[in-house]
């Protein structure tokens, strides 16, 4: 099919679609790579067994969590978003040019 692809455009053509297809490959895999280490880094919902024992954290030490947490929330999204719109770029990409 790619020879058929190469036949059809020039070399040109075919030489970006190529570098595009790329493109977007590995970018999809840095964004979904980042994605995993910034959601395995984030603490748990859950309070497990502090639930039960009933302790509690101090205001400093429960603020201070929260916005480390609400970052890494934050730039979760963010790259499951960039992660969203490179998977439909390459998908119009293959299937315009494939």
């Amino acid at each position: 099919m790619l020879n058929l692809l190469a036949a059809t455009f020039g070399t040109a053509e075919y030489t970006a679609y190529v570098v595009l297809r790329t493109i977007a490959i590995v970018a999809m895999f840095l964004a979904a790579l980042v994605a995993i280490v910034l959601v395995l880094l984030q603490e748990s919902n859950s309070e497990g067994i502090q639930g039960i024992t009933g302790s509690s954290e101090t205001f400093f030490g429960k603020n201070k969590g929260k916005s480390i947490e609400s970052k890494l929330k934050k730039w979760s999204w963010i790259c499951l978003g960039v992660l969203a719109v490179l998977a439909i770029v390459f998908y119009i990409v293959v299937i315009a040019l494939g």
